[in-house]
C-alpha cells in the first residue's frame, strides 16, 4: 500500500535572459515527468500575473515517486538550464 499523495505547488522566477533557454527545455521536462511510474499530475506554466514566471504544479502517488522524479530531475538537463533560478515551492501530504 502507498502512503499519502505529495502534492507540490509553487513557482520558479526566471531571468529574463534565460527564459527562452527555460522554455526550450520545458517540453522534455515535462514529457519525462509525466511518463514516470507515480506521477498523477505535472503542470508547468507561465503566470498570468508576473512576467517571467513559471507556475509548478505537480501530484504523485506517493513520497517514494516524487522522491524518484527529484533525483531523475537532478540529473537532467532540466536542472542544468535551470541551476540557481530562484523557486518557491510547498509541499502537502494527503
Amino acid at each position: 500500500m502507498s502512503g499519502p499523495k505529495i502534492h507540490l505547488n509553487g513557482y520558479l522566477d526566471v531571468p529574463l535572459e534565460r527564459w527562452d533557454a527555460v522554455l526550450d527545455a520545458l517540453p522534455l521536462h515535462i514529457e519525462l515527468t509525466k511518463g514516470e511510474v507515480g506521477c498523477l499530475k505535472f503542470d508547468v506554466t507561465p503566470s498570468d500575473e508576473t512576467p517571467n514566471r513559471l507556475m509548478v504544479s505537480e501530484t504523485f502517488i506517493d513520497k517514494a515517486a516524487f522522491d524518484h522524479h527529484n533525483t531523475r530531475a537532478k540529473a537532467s538537463v532540466w536542472a542544468d538550464v535551470t541551476a540557481g533560478i530562484a523557486r518557491e515551492f510547498n509541499i502537502t501530504e494527503e
